[in-house]
Order: C-alpha cells, then sequence, then structure tokens
C-alpha cells in the first residue's frame, strides 16, 4: 500500500495538469464558454487525435463559429471547410451535418444549453436530454460532463474506462477518481502518455506500477 505522502503528491501533480477545456482557454463558469466546451467535445469524441481535435477547434474560433445561432449561419459548406482547416477531413462531412442538426434542435426544444440542464431532474436525465442530439453518444457526453463536475451540480457522468486504466497504475481509489479534476486529468495522460508509450515523459511517473515496461526508450536503456 502506497503512503499517503506519495498518493498526495501524484494528486497534486495530476490537479495541476491542465485539462482541455483550459488548454482551449474556456471558462467553464460561464454559459458562453461551456457551449464552446460542447463544441469542442464533439470534436474530440470522434476517432482522431487530440491534437487534431484542437486545432480543427481553434479554426472554428478564428472563424467565430462558436454558438449555436453562428453554427446555423455558417451553413453546411463553410462548416466542411473549417473543419478541414483544421484537419478533421476524416468526418468533415458528416461532422458539419450533425452539428447543424443539434444547433436547430438545441434552439428549438430548449433555447440554450444551460437551459436544458436545468430542465434536466437528475444527472441521467441529462445525460439523457445530451444523448438524443444527432451524432453525440456516450463519449460525447462523458467528455463534456467530466470536466463540467465542479460547476454544474448534475455533471455525474460514469468514470472512463480510460481514467480508471491509468488510476489503476497509480493506486488510486474511487474517492480519488471524484476529484473535480483528477479524471480529466488521468484521460489525458493515458492517450497523451500510456497510449503513445511516453513513459519516460510522463509527469506521474514516480508513481505509476508500470512506468517504462512499454516505453521502448526505456527498454533500450536496460539492454
Amino acid at each position: 500500500m502506497q503512503s499517503s505522502k506519495p498518493m498526495g503528491n501524484v494528486i497534486g501533480k495530476l490537479s495541476r495538469l491542465m485539462t482541455y477545456s483550459q488548454e482551449l482557454g474556456l471558462d467553464l463558469k460561464t454559459e458562453e464558454d461551456r457551449f464552446k466546451w460542447f463544441l469542442a467535445s464533439v470534436l474530440f469524441a470522434k476517432r482522431i487525435s487530440s491534437e487534431v481535435a484542437k486545432r480543427t477547434y481553434r479554426e472554428f474560433e478564428k472563424e467565430g463559429i462558436v454558438t449555436a445561432e453562428g453554427i446555423t449561419e455558417a451553413g453546411w459548406d463553410k462548416l466542411v471547410g473549417v473543419l478541414d482547416s483544421g484537419g478533421y477531413v476524416r468526418y468533415d462531412f458528416s461532422t458539419a451535418s450533425n452539428l447543424l442538426e443539434i444547433a436547430a434542435s438545441l434552439g428549438k426544444k430548449y433555447g440554450s444549453l444551460d437551459a436544458l440542464y436545468t430542465q434536466s431532474k437528475d444527472s441521467r436525465d441529462l445525460e439523457k436530454r445530451l444523448l438524443e442530439f444527432k451524432g453525440v453518444g456516450p463519449t460525447t457526453v462523458n467528455i463534456f460532463l467530466r470536466e463540467l463536475k465542479a460547476v454544474w451540480e448534475k455533471a455525474r457522468p460514469q468514470i472512463s474506462p480510460l481514467a480508471r486504466e491509468v488510476a489503476s497504475k497509480l493506486g488510486l481509489g474511487q474517492e480519488e477518481l471524484e476529484f473535480a479534476s483528477v479524471e480529466s486529468a488521468l484521460v489525458r495522460l493515458n492517450l497523451e502518455f500510456c497510449k503513445r508509450r511516453r513513459c519516460s515523459s510522463c509527469p506521474v511517473r514516480e508513481g505509476c506500477r508500470e512506468a517504462g515496461l512499454s516505453d521502448p526508450n526505456v527498454i533500450l536503456r536496460k539492454r
């Protein structure tokens, strides 16, 4: 069993890692930025690299297409162009169509994401309403809500399997996973370090039970 001090060091390092919404410069305490994060979550949810998703989101910001109304006004051709400029070419047509339908449905049924939240009875109802949007699946909902845990009381999505995988390597339990910023940090570690076998540069390498076991750089040094 790990001592509380090393565990505290791990939690401290995780808490200092930027979440994706923070890296995009978003303040999730504001209604405007919550919609921007929803847009970004749709982009992050596809089987595409986080770098492409971030770059594509920034193209939307550059074009000023960061509201439901802006998406509708832009139209399909413009949206496809913005997606392509960010490198989102694999899913450009389908994502453009989905974004238009999401914007139209949100405006017609709720008026805003915050109104959707207010009308939701509890966390499960909130997730159910979000899942009704075309192209929005469990992955999108998890990405969106896990960074809103500290802002929306009803944002209580299931812990991501990606986060649980890293938590197991670090010896973290359910209690630590419930911390607002920890789950997002663990998912990021999994995607950017574990899956890429970058153990040697991982910020929490010292607390990992499997550090170096799959990192080709570490394996080569040991030979």
